[in-house]
């Protein structure tokens, strides 16, 4: 593995609205080779940025879902070792039994080390994973390397891949986690940024449909009590849906006809209290 490899610069996708802070982020973070750690609430694009970076640069995109019941070796290999005692006990296998190295399987960190060619390792809502484990990660990142104590064997990466961490920030992370990354914050769209993202999804919508579908989404936004807020990906499929709709007439939204709720708010408490709420402002 060289140092510093050669690589395009990030520029964005097709389907990703990137802002030039971000964009000099990312190209920073992937020349310095340091893990870029994404933060922002639902819905802000964080786990689609590394999807970007994979179709601008054509580099493999390997997805590592952080869960809390986690362990860091479960990330690097797996020893199956219940195949091998049934290969043992049956013997209709083709594999060496007695061949450890044939029953290790590579984790999504392992999977990115081995890799002939410069991947996008994705550590998805490192939040949801403990302190011990986001530091001991970040040792095996920064060294490039683990060992495989069951055949006493040393994975060195092939290639330095680029980490992009996101965090849902439900969780503080540990000082030396965030010492040993750069950071970035995606706020979350204004509604200059809201049409510029729409534009893209729908490059033919209707002015009139567009400036009062995200007029109304921010009002939504601003209701109080309201324990998951309406995202970006929620108001893309609130426009597909009114674009279904064959009836629908975008100048209603402006009087307050609000259809398809249930696609902007997905808990049971928000759609309730939205509703009621909109239809107390209608009767006034």
């Amino acid at each position: 593995m060289s140092n510093n490899e050669s690589y395009e610069k990030f520029s964005g996708a097709k389907r990703y609205v990137l802002d030039d802070e971000l964009a000099k982020i990312v190209n920073i973070s992937i020349a310095l080779e340091m893990p870029l750690l994404i933060k922002g609430e639902p819905g802000t694009g964080k786990t689609m940025l590394a999807h970007a970076i994979t179709e601008n640069l054509g580099m493999p995109l390997i997805v590592l879902n952080v869960k809390s019941s986690m362990k860091l070796v479960d990330t690097l290999y797996q020893y199956d070792t219940l195949t091998r005692l049934n290969d043992s006990r049956f013997g209709d296998s083709d594999r060496n039994v007695s061949d450890i190295e044939e029953y290790i399987k590579m984790g999504k960190i392992g999977q990115a080390f081995m890799a002939d060619e410069r991947t996008v390792l994705l550590i998805d809502e490192i939040d949801k994973a403990d302190t011990d484990f986001q530091d001991d990660m970040l040792d095996v990142l920064d060294q490039m390397e683990y060992d495989i104590i069951e055949i006493d064997k040393t994975i060195r990466a092939k290639h330095r891949p680029v980490f992009i961490i996101t965090s849902n920030a439900k969780k503080d992370l540990s000082d030396p986690f965030l010492g040993r990354c750069n950071f970035h914050h995606i706020a979350f769209p204004d509604p200059k940024m809201m049409r510029k993202i729409i534009k893209v999804h729908f490059p033919d919508i209707e002015n009139e449909l567009m400036a009062n579908a995200i007029a109304v989404f921010y009002e939504l936004r601003q209701l109080d009590a309201i324990e998951k807020k309406p995202a970006t990906r929620e108001l893309i499929n609130w426009i597909r849906a009114l674009n279904a709709d064959k009836d629908f007439k975008p100048k209603k939204l402006a009087g307050g006809d609000i259809p398809f709720m249930g696609v902007l708010f997905k808990k049971s408490m928000d759609y309730e209290r939205a509703v009621n709420i909109v239809n107390r402002q209608n009767r006034y």
